[in-house]
């Protein structure tokens, strides 16, 4: 059988990735960028990151802005006037009007029914929320703020303000998950008929709280068999309910894909705004640092904050290869030839034929690579064989 049992084609489009570092406390197991500083610095950084915008709007080189995306962090942690501030300045400085996915990473307890209705007024129409799990001991465990009721409460205030394309979060491989517990939080899930679900595997990444756990021997981490068995329920439940499986981590209901996270995978060029963000031109690729106090203090100077690295021939085919993998379309092999050269497309199709005699990858009705069913579970492999050292 088939993983990915269709095909999304989304066409080419700028984006903008704006990062809100502020929570209001720590989950266990999260890595990213983020401080509890908002109420001294957030005027601060809304001005920066609007600053930041003019500094740097002639990089999308006049293309139409078609995606926003306000992540984090906790996005909806930061003040409702802050919000709306950002969305004015931000406004200033682009063209929204053509965005058909202005979306807000959330977390359930701050999505009450007054914060909804600015959502609504501030063209933001689309929420992402970070619901993990449905059971309430592990949410504690991990440090998330929220309870399944709120959830389910905050669902309904999103639909009630008129916000219905909802995609929530989830994971597995949490201390504690059995396979009976995380197939009833997938049919939760289902239940309240998301848009799109995202569903990652637990990783322990160095220096969070839930690392140290696993160190000192109080945590243990979930068997990779049963992580796999985790998958395969997630994929057959979210299929039989009607969900594209369009990324190795994302499903959506058809026309619902993430159109903006969409824009990573197939290669298209976006700019990130604010501390630990990321742009890429499709050649260079610019970061900002991940520390609040440097990126605001430079961009009052009036000075990019971003540091910039070119990445190689060999390096921009291992990422084409990696990120196009992992979606429903798959690789496009001939745009390979054309784009990396005569090297490049002969060491992916003589490594990929390998994997199709073995029945991890197929080469689809329109000419692309994609990976089967049995190649995702083995895909992290399967990718790292097909990298190329020039």
């Amino acid at each position: 059988m088939i993983i990915f049992a269709t095909v999304f084609d989304l066409m080419a489009m700028a984006g903008i990735y704006v990062h809100i570092p502020f929570c209001a406390s720590r989950c266990s197991y999260c890595d990213f960028f983020s401080t509890l500083r908002v109420s001294d610095v957030g005027r601060q950084y809304v001005d920066a990151v609007v600053a930041e915008a003019l500094m740097r709007r002639d990089e999308l080189a006049d293309e139409q802005v078609k995606t926003l995306y306000l992540g984090g962090g906790t996005p909806s942690q930061l003040p409702l006037s802050l919000l709306a501030d950002l969305m004015k300045g931000l406004r200033a400085v682009f063209d929204l009007d053509g965005v058909e996915e202005l979306t807000i990473e959330a977390n359930p307890d701050d999505v009450v029914p007054d914060w909804c209705h600015v959502l609504s007024e501030l063209g933001i129409n689309r929420v992402s929320m970070g619901v993990q799990s449905f059971e309430d001991d592990i949410l504690r465990f991990i440090s998330r703020r929220h309870t399944s009721r709120q959830v389910i409460d905050a669902v309904a205030a999103l639909r009630t303000a008129g916000i219905d394309n909802i995609s929530i979060d989830l994971i597995f491989g949490l201390p504690g998950q059995t396979v009976a517990s995380w197939t009833d939080t997938v049919r939760r899930a289902i239940a309240l008929e998301p848009r799109h679900i995202s569903a990652y595997g637990l990783t322990f990444e160095p220096g969070t709280r839930l690392w140290h756990q696993r160190e000192r021997g109080e945590v243990t981490e979930v068997p990779e068999e049963q992580c796999l068995e985790m998958y395969s329920i997630l994929i057959r439940l979210l299929l039989e309910s009607g969900y594209e499986h369009y990324e190795i981590s994302n499903f959506s209901l058809p026309g619902y894909q993430s159109r903006h996270n969409s824009s990573y995978w197939n290669d298209t060029p976006y700019l990130g705004l604010g501390a630990a963000a990321h742009s890429y031109d499709g050649r260079l690729r610019r970061y900002n640092p991940a520390d609040l106090d440097q990126y605001i203090g430079a961009v009052k100077a009036g000075k990019p904050a971003f540091q910039t690295e070119e990445l190689t021939l060999c390096e921009r085919y291992d990422e084409r290869v990696m990120l196009s993998l992992r979606t429903a379309s798959g690789v496009d092999a001939e745009k390979l030839q054309t784009d990396f050269g005569e090297e490049a497309w002969r060491h992916f199709i003589t490594v990929s034929r390998g994997f199709i005699d073995r029945g991890l990858m197929l080469v689809d009705a329109q000419g692309r690579y994609v990976l089967t069913q049995e190649g995702i579970m083995l895909s992290d492999s399967v990718i790292r064989d097909l990298m190329w050292d020039e």
